[in-house]
């Protein structure tokens, strides 16, 4: 059942830990990470993109395919059992093996009895050097969605999309109060300056999706160097007005467990009722690439 708007504090708890080689010891070790963010105080646990591998698109090779995994499948049974027995709801990213060469970036979102409450699938795949999850990944045909669960109504985004206004848009128009964002992202410059920009870009369009939508948004980023790229942390939680709550450091495994005041979205709302002034007959010029011809 989803929780009222009205009066209730959700905790929400972000599982920020590199990756290993090995599959069997990042599924195990994150289950102990999501288990002690539980008994912090988390309801919700979210963990980072693809937690069960290293980041194995930044280079093309068929031999990665073998890391993929069905639904249900070892994370999801592992993580089920978690969380029926803390009685939390868990964001569980993978590389989802749909058919015999067919594959999503996907999350599955598991209730806190333990039930799969569904899958999203990545909706935007990028092909860049140390990125090339086209290689691996179909792009998403679910669209844009949200779950309830015993906590609240959560949507999922990964990564990529992270940088698409219309992906949180309509996500929140689906209801959503939580937008998490499972991530991998890092440094690859060794300009420190260019690498410090790129990483407040991330943060400031994800703070605004939580602005311009009066949600909360949950973003969980890797930490470590694999290969050429150095992952940057700073996991955060930041509330509807776009504040940060809570955030990870930069450069180690931490678990952020910090509060949502599901009373604070209907507050932001009233205050600044973006949704009520939205201009949906004018936007037609959206389902377009680019416009070409000058109104």
């Amino acid at each position: 059942m989803a929780a009222s708007s009205m009066g209730q504090k959700i905790g929400v708890g972000l599982v920020q830990t590199h990756a290993s080689p090995d599959p069997e010891d990042n599924l195990k070790r994150t289950v102990d990470l999501a288990r002690r963010a539980a008994r912090s105080g988390a309801q919700i646990v979210c963990l980072q993109e693809l937690y069960r591998s290293e980041y194995f698109p930044r280079e093309q090779s068929p031999r990665h395919f073998s890391l993929a995994e069905t639904i249900p499948g070892p994370s999801t049974e592992a993580f089920s059992k978690l969380a029926a027995e803390e009685r939390i709801v868990v964001v569980v990213p993978v590389f989802e093996k749909r058919a015999t060469g067919l594959y999503h970036n996907s999350a599955v979102v598991i209730d806190a009895d333990g039930k799969l409450l569904g899958t999203y699938r990545k909706m935007h795949i990028p092909d860049d050097p140390a990125f090339y999850e086209k290689y691996y990944f179909a792009p998403g045909d679910r669209g844009f969605g949200a779950f309830d669960t015993h906590y609240g109504r959560v949507g999922v985004l990964i990564c990529w999309d992270q940088w698409y206004p219309e992906a949180a848009r309509l996500t929140a128009l689906s209801g959503a109060q939580f937008l998490f964002y499972p991530t991998a992202i890092g440094f690859g410059s060794a300009d420190a300056d260019v690498a410090d920009v790129q990483r407040q870009a991330w943060e400031t369009i994800q703070r605004s999706h939580a602005i311009a939508n009066g949600v909360f948004v949950g973003a969980v980023n890797s930490v470590g160097r694999e290969g050429q790229t150095t992952f940057w942390g700073n996991s955060f939680l930041s509330g509807p007005f776009g504040e940060v709550i809570a955030k990870a450091a930069i450069d180690k495994e931490q678990i952020v467990v910090a509060q949502a005041d599901l009373a604070e979205i209907e507050t932001v709302r009233h205050g600044w009722p973006f949704l009520r002034d939205r201009r949906i007959d004018a936007y037609g010029g959206l389902s377009k690439r680019f416009l070409d011809e000058a109104h």
